[in-house]
């Protein structure tokens, strides 16, 4: 007991215990064949795709790959996952495919139609940004910065999600936290501080009305424009609307930890560790640490799993407890890790071409509307290779 942190609690204790057996099991050799062999899948998907497509997920049923045009808010996750992989291989091939299909990608800077602008834009163009910093790309970034800007309504305090045909209406969906880091990047990179202000005020106006009492958080609230008053609030891809959607508690998550970690802003930092050990407490939440689609579904546990909520988390899990100590840190971490364990298996990682050239297996998009269940998805490839890509670098250390 005298080598575990001094403020480790009796959960602390339990977790830590729980997880160590599992903490061990991918090294960096392992990450390593895993990475490999996602470069090979990644190539094998850009194999037969139009130039100007983006895929989204596979069909096993009818050997269907799916894909979306640009405006699409998942459209920069796969020049991303590119982006990750040549990081890891350098593989020159990888970044030539992903700098040909954000040729299609720059268009939506301009685009004032959508609060996507961080998935589509910084997964992309801030990753390569990283990699080769030019002017062009800090014009893209730039850009986009101000068209999502354009969405921020000052007396709601909020930037518009989902366009209504509602005049009154004004949705706000959680996974908009996952947008602001593009903010936060334009205030810094420009000295501009509106961004800032822009992405501080929505994430104030989140935690004052998205949250409930235990911590979970709704999907969406809906504002009336014209007021700033509440008129509804609803979980619209989860169970129902007092349900805890999975993956709307990851981007929650995520979003928070990212946020704290731009500014500084201990109101963030407390935020995200509300959410995690709401997640990490969960009666519901499985031992092999992949969610449920829902924390609340009706049939668990026959429901279905969740890889991209699981990854969403893991990431953001490694994050946070990079800026926490004591007991803490060493939960969120050996979480994360298990879930990385878990996602790494036969279960959930398809062998190499298989699966459509997709890593993760058994992702749920949008349950109530028989949309993506039980599928791969673009984006739980991508935040399964950034958590991988943190973990990696762990292990360096």
């Amino acid at each position: 007991m005298k080598n575990l942190p001094s403020r480790l609690s009796l959960l602390g204790i339990i977790l830590f215990y729980s997880f160590t057996a599992h903490s061990q099991k991918l090294s960096i050799d392992q990450i390593d064949t895993i990475l490999d062999n996602a470069v090979k899948s990644y190539q094998f998907i850009g194999k037969d795709l139009p130039e100007d497509r983006f895929p989204t997920t596979y069909y096993e049923k009818g050997d269907i790959l799916a894909t979306s045009g640009s405006g699409w808010w998942c459209s920069g996750f796969y020049p991303g996952s590119l982006l990750y992989l040549y990081k890891f291989s350098r593989n020159d091939d990888l970044l030539n495919t992903a700098k040909t299909k954000m040729t299609h990608l720059e268009k939506e800077q301009f685009n004032t139609s959508t609060h996507d602008l961080g998935f589509m834009m910084f997964c992309s163009f801030g990753q390569l940004m990283e990699i080769e910093p030019s002017e062009k790309w800090e014009s893209i970034l730039m850009n986009s910065a101000k068209s999502l800007a354009t969405r921020f309504n000052p007396q709601i305090g909020c930037i518009k999600s989902w366009d209504s045909n509602i005049d009154t209406d004004f949705k706000v969906i959680i996974d908009n936290m996952m947008n602001l880091e593009l903010l936060y990047w334009a205030s810094e990179f420009s000295g501009d501080p509106s961004f800032k202000n822009i992405a501080d005020t929505h994430a104030e106006t989140t935690i004052k009305n998205h949250f409930r009492e235990d911590n979970s958080s709704f999907h969406l609230v809906n504002y009336n424009s014209e007021t700033g008053e509440i008129k509804e609030k609803k979980t619209v891809q989860g169970a129902f609307d007092e349900s805890a959607w999975s993956r709307g508690q990851a981007w929650g998550l995520y979003g928070f930890t990212r946020s704290y970690q731009k500014t500084g802003n201990k109101k963030y930092l407390n935020q995200a560790k509300k959410i995690a050990n709401f997640l990490l407490n969960h009666s519901n939440f499985p031992t092999d640490g992949i969610p449920y689609w829902d924390f609340n579904a009706p049939n668990i546990p026959d429901a279905y799993r969740d890889s991209s909520a699981a990854a969403i988390m893991a990431s953001s899990l490694l994050d946070l407890s990079s800026v926490v100590d004591g007991a803490d840190a060493v939960n969120y971490k050996n979480v994360a890790i298990k879930i990385l364990t878990s996602l790494s298996s036969p279960e959930y990682l398809a062998k190499p071409i298989e699966n459509g050239g997709f890593l993760l297996k058994h992702a749920v998009g949008n349950l109530p509307s028989e949309s993506e269940v039980n599928v791969p998805l673009s984006y739980a490839d991508y935040y399964f290779l950034e958590a991988l890509m943190k973990y990696r670098s762990l292990l360096e250390k």
